[in-house]
């Protein structure tokens, strides 16, 4: 007989207020979220606007947001090319949800929190493990408190021949006693997704298709998996803007989602609280706590986050959600805009009527855009180099030739890899879609090659300048392309807003096709 987690009453409901269980009875779980005004849900849309206003100038790049407040949408913003219908990578807020996996696995009886990790997968593991491999608990994969002092290389291959992670994840080396040393680990989180798919026989994804996503109306989401298919559990996942705010207002809801318990609340309880002491600095965002794939935020808080700042942030006190999704190399700085702004905005009863300022607020967020390159539509170097292929020698991103396209109605960069041609398509002062895949490098990192969704956008920078903006627009990344034509020459430069590497490219230098 299985051990269960030792939380009374998982299947409980929760003693919601009267206003909650109203506001659930209300909720359409297979369609949108409700909107309201922010005045109606006691937020200052002046409020609202200043603090787009302030995310907009001060942020690159914001992606999108959407701001809840007692279970209803106030605001809610895409920066072009940007949009509600586009899913986005949410790196490792993707843990969040693999959290959830494991408390409903734990729930049905599959697995208890305090089961070793070593049982789950005993083929995978050392010969002889060590002590403290062998006091590993799923506990101490949720909580990040594994004992290891750096993190498994699990290789991010999808070489099926290679190692199965689960095995690379049981040989490395455990030097400390798991419990007493926090460490974020993707890893671990991978491990939590492995055992959820053993105990189950089902990825994350589909054991969560029926238990989360399909009651909140979450339609095709799709994750990254091992060589070994697996689901990677510590990234991978994507999902719409709207999507993760269901998931931050069931959250919040401790579960409950159209008078449906879908997470036990106790679960929800024990996942957002404070499990691991990761810091002692009061005005980090990053030092106050660590509870089960879920970070503790200052203001009493609780957030999911992925790399180059993807938030759901969820705040219990005053009734209320923040989902983001960004490009930007200071995660801080978009939560510190937030406590900044709009958590003084937001009163405990609503505000009187203000169509004007609701219309302003409007007018804005349908106005957003990520900065386009901007510069002159022509130069006197236009009509020399249209059409013109330029070479360039053997190189780590693939480019073999680039041309620009500036003579047809649609002008176009040119750019031949060792994969294929690529035309994509752009904008003077706008951005123009495409599905070309070309990403100067960074489709490497976005695992849909061939199927990158691409906007471009460009202009004359100088007399013999041209530069291209690149938004691979289901992800945080935009990258920069300065074209410097000197003769038979071309000089490329090129810069990522954001990298897991470096975010400046080596400079290339073709020569003019004969």
């Amino acid at each position: 007989m299985r051990r269960l987690l030792p939380l009374a009453l998982l299947l409980a409901l929760p003693a919601l207020p009267p206003a909650m269980r109203t506001r659930l009875a209300a909720q359409d779980a297979a369609g949108a979220l409700p909107r309201s005004t922010p005045e109606a849900q006691g937020i200052s849309s002046g409020a609202v606007l200043a603090w787009v206003q302030a995310a907009d100038s001060q942020i690159d790049a914001m992606n999108s947001f959407m701001l809840l407040r007692h279970g209803k949408v106030v605001a809610e913003g895409w920066w072009a090319p940007y949009d509600a219908r586009t899913p986005h990578v949410l790196y490792s807020l993707s843990k969040s949800f693999t959290s959830t996996a494991v408390g409903l696995a734990a729930a049905e009886g599959k697995l208890s929190i305090y089961d070793p990790v070593v049982k789950f997968y005993p083929e995978d593991a050392p010969a002889s493990p060590s002590a403290n491999l062998r006091a590993m608990r799923v506990h101490d994969l949720l909580r990040m408190s594994t004992g290891h002092q750096t993190e498994a290389s699990l290789g991010l291959t999808t070489d099926s021949t290679s190692q199965p992670w689960t095995k690379i994840f049981l040989a490395h080396p455990v030097p400390f006693t798991p419990g007493t040393h926090f460490l974020y680990n993707t890893p671990a989180s991978y491990m939590l997704s492995a055992i959820v798919q053993k105990v189950t026989g089902q990825t994350v994804l589909d054991y969560l298709e029926p238990r989360l996503f399909q009651p909140l109306g979450i339609e095709t989401p799709t994750w990254d998996t091992s060589p070994q298919g697996i689901d990677a559990g510590g990234y991978g996942l994507r999902l719409r803007t709207e999507d993760i705010a269901k998931f931050g207002q069931m959250l919040l809801q401790k579960g409950m989602w159209h008078g449906r318990q879908l997470v036990p609340p106790a679960w929800i309880e024990a996942a957002t609280s404070l499990q691991t002491a990761n810091g002692g600095d009061p005005n980090s965002d990053w030092n106050q706590g660590y509870g089960y794939q879920f970070w503790r935020t200052r203001h009493h808080a609780f957030r999911g986050d992925g790399a180059f700042g993807q938030y759901c942030i969820v705040l219990p006190d005053l009734d209320a959600v923040l989902v983001i999704t960004s490009g930007v190399r200071d995660m801080g700085a978009v939560m510190n805009l937030a406590w900044d702004k709009l958590l003084p905005a937001m009163q405990a009863t609503p505000l009187p009527d203000d169509p004007a300022a609701v219309q302003r607020l409007r007018s804005r967020l349908a106005s957003l855009t990520l900065h386009p390159v901007t510069g002159e539509r022509t130069s006197p170097m236009a009509g020399k180099v249209s059409g013109r292929w330029y070479r360039f020698p053997e190189n780590a991103r693939g480019i073999r030739a680039l041309a620009l396209d500036l003579r047809g109605k649609q002008p176009a960069l040119l750019v031949r890899t060792g994969k294929a041609e690529s035309r994509i398509p752009f904008g003077y002062g706008t951005w123009v879609k495409s599905r070309s895949g070309f990403g100067n490098g960074l489709e490497t990192v976005t695992s849909v090659w061939p199927e990158n969704a691409v906007a471009a956008t460009g202009a004359w920078t100088a007399p013999d300048v041209f530069t291209v903006k690149l938004s691979l627009y289901e992800t945080p990344y935009y990258t920069t392309m300065g074209l410097h034509f000197d003769g038979q020459r071309l000089v490329l430069e090129s810069e990522h807003n954001v990298s897991f590497g470096n975010r400046i490219l080596p400079q290339l230098e073709g020569q003019a096709a004969r």
